[in-house]
């Protein structure tokens, strides 16, 4: 923060005809009703002889590091650079934060460095529930016991302030009492009166009165325009003459900004006053005040007061009137809106309550009101689709079982389950080493017989020929066999599908044996869907309904189905009944492209939803809790 601090101006001193002692003065404080700034400025002078002090201030906190100096003694002329002591203070006021007397040395500017301060500031707290902050005094000594006697003698003089305020605030409350009291004198004098119209001459009577009014009129809201209900002194008038149109103009100008009007205006007034301008220069001039009627903060009247345009308004006045209007304007409109014929009540309220119904009023209520009415009505006559939802899974209709062609080893796996294979497409690889020895050894077994034979034959043994032929035909069978055998052990594929079963990848080098099952292939093309329908909606199902699924890797796109068969029997699944439905699946381009792509698979699981007629949505939305009350209530 600077330390240039803006000095409030002081107001001077009044000149006495002899020097006063201090307790003369110091009672004179106590019994001072003064504006504040001459009374701190009258409170530091006094606080700076006791003390004794060099100097002293009122530092006000006013927030965001800021500090407004409200009194200075001896006193500175405004706008003046303040001095070097006080400058010290305001920065040193920003950094205490407790509630006791602070005591902070004030160096000398070009001193010594370390040399010991021969001022000091003595900061006493505010405790006054008008100003937060400091008071603080320069005292010129380095002497701890002149500065601690200074200390206690300013803390004794602390309570000044207070009682000041405290005479203030004594003096406001009586002048509110005083208000109170004269609007409470004039509602009496009006609670006098059962009939609106004497009861409305009565305030215009007494305001008039008390307050030196030439004329007092009372206005009231009809429709969308103020009417005249009573002007002071005056027993008719009709709405034609020109003075009252002028009145209920300058009402309406009130009324309309909910404000009061004075004319002539204040020159920082923002309101307008065309309207009691007009009626001053044409029927005066006077001075005019227009006070708002209110109830629940609605303007519902207006109260006009004219006067001798040398008696302006003042604050206090305003404020009475003010208190007076509110008042009084409870048992005005009991009267006004009470004391008409009851056709012209009957209309009021049917009126009213249309306005209540339309109008702008209590707009989330009514909105609210027809949220519910539309929904209500929207859940009774709108039907909706009934779906009945159900988990399913994707089943081939049919399988390719391929097994083992021979016992051997297992050398090589080419594919694995989910894998999407062709016709011909090679599976895996049995070992053949073992089938190329063993033909071999039979090839060598049967080039020996039919050696064998042919020298039966050169030598003309028939029958050993014959039975060197027979076992030569036999191992060559066996040949043929092991050969067979050998082109049996790379498996392929004999359909086009999806292996969904025979994941041998590690069980590579395990032998076995032949008809063992190796694969499960299933085609594409033939699919369908099995359905796990809840226990307490199997009945709205039949082998007919269609529907729609959609997958769980493809959740966005829906595929129809149709119902072909129930299972009667209920099966648990996830600890819960449920029956099992097949659905066949209409085999469209976009299930096609869905399985080529892999979106849909064998295994693949969703959610499917059966369509089984039209229902009320209120229906369809408490069929669960009614059904749920219902068993519950069943005895």
């Amino acid at each position: 923060m600077s330390t240039n601090a803006t000095i409030t101006p002081q107001a001077p001193q009044q000149q006495q005809t002899r020097t006063a002692t201090l307790a003369e003065v110091i009672e004179q404080l106590a019994r001072f009703d003064g504006p504040p700034e001459m009374f701190l400025a009258a409170m530091l002078q006094v606080q700076c002889k006791i003390a004794p002090a060099e100097a002293g201030a009122i530092l006000r906190n006013s927030g965001d590091n800021k500090v407004d100096v409200l009194g200075v003694y001896p006193t500175v002329a405004a706008g003046s650079t303040a001095p070097v002591w006080l400058a010290r203070a305001v920065e040193v006021s920003l950094a205490i934060t407790g509630k006791d007397t602070v005591i902070k040395p004030m160096p000398e500017a070009g001193g010594i460095y370390e040399a010991t301060p021969s001022k000091h500031l003595i900061f006493l707290p505010l405790r006054s529930g008008g100003i937060t902050g400091f008071a603080v005094f320069l005292v010129h000594s380095n002497a701890q016991p002149v500065i601690l006697r200074a200390k206690e003698r300013l803390e004794l003089t602390s309570s000044l302030l207070s009682l000041y305020e405290m005479r203030q605030t004594l003096a406001r409350r009586n002048v509110d009492l005083e208000r109170l009291r004269e609007s409470m004198e004039v509602l009496a004098s009006l609670n006098e009166h059962s009939r609106m119209k004497a009861a409305a001459m009565a305030l215009c009577n007494e305001v008039s009165s008390r307050w030196q009014g030439e004329r007092v009129s009372i206005g009231f809201l009809k429709g969308r325009y103020v009417k005249l209900q009573a002007m002071s002194h005056t027993e008719k008038f009709t709405r034609k003459m020109k003075l009252v149109q002028d009145i209920e103009s300058a009402m309406e100008e009130c009324l309309d900004q909910d404000i009061e009007v004075i004319h002539p205006p204040d020159p920082r007034a923002a309101y307008v006053n065309r309207a009691a301008h007009d009626l001053s220069n044409r029927h005066g001039p006077t001075t005019v005040l227009s006070l708002p009627l209110r109830r629940e903060g609605k303007v519902v009247g207006v109260l006009t007061i004219e006067r001798a345009i040398d008696k302006l308004y003042s604050v206090e006045e305003v404020e009475t009137l003010r208190l007076m209007c509110d008042l009084c304007t409870a048992r005005l409109t009991e009267l006004f809106e009470n004391d008409r014929w009851i056709g012209a009540k009957a209309a009021k309220a049917t009126r009213k309550g249309a306005a209540w119904v339309v109008g702008s009023e209590h707009t989330w209520i009514k909105l609210i009101a027809l949220a519910i009415i539309g929904f209500l009505a929207f859940a009774i006559l709108v039907k909706g689709p009934d779906r009945v939802d159900a988990t399913f899974i994707i089943e081939a209709t049919e399988r390719q079982v391929v097994t083992a062609p021979f016992s051997g080893q297992l050398l090589e796996v080419h594919v694995e389950p989910n894998s999407i294979v062709k016709k011909g497409a090679l599976l895996a690889k049995l070992d053949t080493t073992e089938l190329t020895l063993q033909i071999a050894a039979a090839k060598a077994e049967l080039i020996s017989y039919e050696k064998e034979a042919d020298a039966a034959l050169r030598d003309a043994k028939t029958s050993e020929q014959q039975i060197a032929e027979a076992k030569a035909a036999k191992v060559k069978a066996q040949i043929d066999l092991l050969e067979y055998q050998r082109g049996q052990a790379e498996i392929v594929a004999r359909i086009d599908g999806v292996v969904i079963a025979g994941d041998l990848k590690e069980q590579i080098g395990v032998i076995v044996e032949p008809k063992t099952i190796l694969f499960e292939i299933a085609p594409l093309e033939q699919v369908r869907a099995e359905l796990a329908v809840p226990e307490d909606r199997i009945a709205d199902v039949s082998s007919a309904s269609a529907g729609e699924l959609a997958s769980a890797s493809a959740p966005g796109t829906y595929l129809p189905f149709t119902v072909e068969r129930i299972n009667p029997v209920a099966e648990v699944i996830d600890q819960k009944n449920v029956f099992k439905a097949r659905a066949k699946l209409a085999m469209n381009e976009q299930l096609q492209a869905m399985i080529k792509d892999g979106r849909i698979k064998i295994g693949s699981k969703g959610v499917a939803k059966i369509e089984v007629g039209e229902r009320p949505y209120g229906y369809l939305w408490t069929r669960d809790l009614v059904n749920w009350v219902r068993m519950k209530l069943w005895w």
